[in-house]
């Protein structure tokens, strides 16, 4: 479904994801891991269309995706989470998801809807909006603003947003990022109930390795921006090449990574 290919960027000397090639199939949750700045977001950033790639292509079900802009890309299919919640703090929970479900709408119905349109008058697209709040546990919190709201809510709303997209790829850019160990898991369900769906493509940047070991079908290993490993969890965990590259230091035989 997703696939890169040679995909490369460089800033000045700096060569941040050098020449990665990957696919991504449907059904799967693939987490990618490495050390801090080993180019696990920029390659992230490449694939969403944040950064321009110095070469290499970006493609979905075939379609090259590389000179598409970040809006394009969306509507082709690929839905992207980020560190930082990225909602409009002003608009209640129910607006933010209205937004989103109205982004996915085609010309015709867009014709519909204006500024000087009343969003009550446009009940399906409320329906829509509290089924998805409805799926994340939020339905009570659709009036409250979202910058009432604890970061661990702003994160599962964000989640919804991104399923109002209907997007066929989803990319969590380390969803779980500033929670504490109570709240994670409100997180890791929903994307557990979203790898159900045998149709999706599920990319996951996740340091938490005990995360990654419930969750991921396949890993595969940055450093320094390069590919250096890809597989089944248990083998790449326990490989010294992805020991070496995530800690730094030389593996104890025996001994896999410990979260």
């Amino acid at each position: 479904m997703l696939e890169t290919r040679n995909l490369t960027i460089r800033f000045g000397g700096h060569v941040a994801v050098n020449r990665v090639s990957c696919r991504f199939e449907p059904g799967t949750l693939t987490a990618i891991v490495g050390p801090n700045g080993a180019g696990k977001t920029t390659y992230f950033n490449l694939i969403s269309g944040q950064l321009k790639a110095s070469e290499g292509q970006v493609l979905l079900n075939g379609q090259d995706l590389s000179g598409h802009s970040p809006s394009a890309r969306t509507r082709s299919g690929l839905g992207r989470a980020f560190q930082l919640t990225n909602l409009f703090p002003n608009l209640s929970v129910q607006e933010n998801v209205r937004l989103a479900v109205q982004a996915t709408l085609d010309g015709a119905h867009l014709r519909g809807l204006n500024l000087w349109s009343i969003w009550s008058d446009h009940s399906a697209l409320t329906h829509r909006a509290d089924e998805l709040l409805d799926r994340v546990a939020m339905r009570s919190l659709a009036r409250k603003s979202v910058a009432s709201l604890p970061h661990s809510d702003q994160r599962k709303l964000e989640v919804a947003l991104l399923m109002a997209l209907q997007p066929q790829v989803y990319l969590f850019d380390e969803p779980t990022a500033g929670m504490s160990h109570d709240e994670a898991p409100v997180i890791l369900d929903l994307i557990r109930a979203l790898k159900e769906d045998r149709s999706k493509t599920i990319l996951l940047v996740e340091h938490k390795m005990d995360v990654v070991r419930e969750l991921a079908d396949r890993i595969i290993v940055l450093h320094n921006g390069q590919l250096v490993a890809d597989g089944e969890p248990a083998g790449v965990i326990a490989s010294p090449v992805v020991q070496q590259a995530y800690l730094g230091v030389s593996p104890v035989p025996g001994q896999g990574i410990e979260p």
